[in-house]
């Protein structure tokens, strides 16, 4: 026989576990200082700035 498992214990453990694996995600995804995303800023608009220097023909106005 297998072992008496308390239901409601082994399910907050999971949501614990689930919650706690959000965080670490979150984390790393948006636990940059302002410093980061500076940099990170002026890095994609001299990329932008780049790509839009080296077109062959001019951006159509509306």
């Amino acid at each position: 026989m297998g072992e008496v498992v308390n239901l409601r214990k082994w399910r907050r453990a999971r949501e614990k576990a689930e919650a706690e694996a959000q965080a670490a995600a979150n984390r790393t995804a948006f636990g940059r200082t302002a410093a980061q995303k500076k940099r990170d800023a002026k890095e994609a608009a001299q990329r932008d700035a780049l790509l839009e220097g080296s077109r062959m023909d001019a951006p159509e106005k509306p």
